[in-house]
């Protein structure tokens, strides 16, 4: 299974991107699927999942009000709204994919749940 993420690109401050990301394998399987970011010098951070079934999605306190995610089930395909960036929120965005995530919101949160992994997209944003 592969994951092919695209939509990054350098924003100024309060701009907006989409990302998108899909499993490029034809499957019967639906994923539950998150987005991560990885700035230069951190660890890997939660940005938002979605479930399998699309209906509990989650989004981290420090992007809640200006990232949104949703998906096409059928298609296995997950999109990031960032609305109004900041600076900070500048890093290499991966999405992960997983057929087996059913517990809290922690539990989609954690890195280690997920399986399967993209190479990331870079985005940048400019004060």
């Amino acid at each position: 299974v592969q994951l092919q993420a695209s939509g990054g690109g350098l924003v100024q401050a309060g701009g907006s991107l989409r990302l998108s990301c899909v499993v490029s394998e034809q499957t019967v399987n639906n994923f539950a699927m998150g987005w991560f970011r990885q700035a230069p010098g951190k660890e890997r951070a939660f940005v938002a999942a979605v479930s399998d079934s699309g209906l509990r999605s989650y989004v981290a306190d420090s992007v809640k009000g200006r990232f949104t995610i949703s998906r096409d089930t059928f298609e296995n395909r997950v999109w990031l709204q960032m609305n109004n960036l900041k600076p900070e929120d500048t890093a290499v965005y991966i999405c992960a994919a997983d057929s087996f995530i059913y517990g809290f919101e922690s539990d989609f949160a954690r890195p280690t749940e997920y399986k399967y992994w993209g190479q990331g997209t870079q985005v940048t944003v400019s004060s």
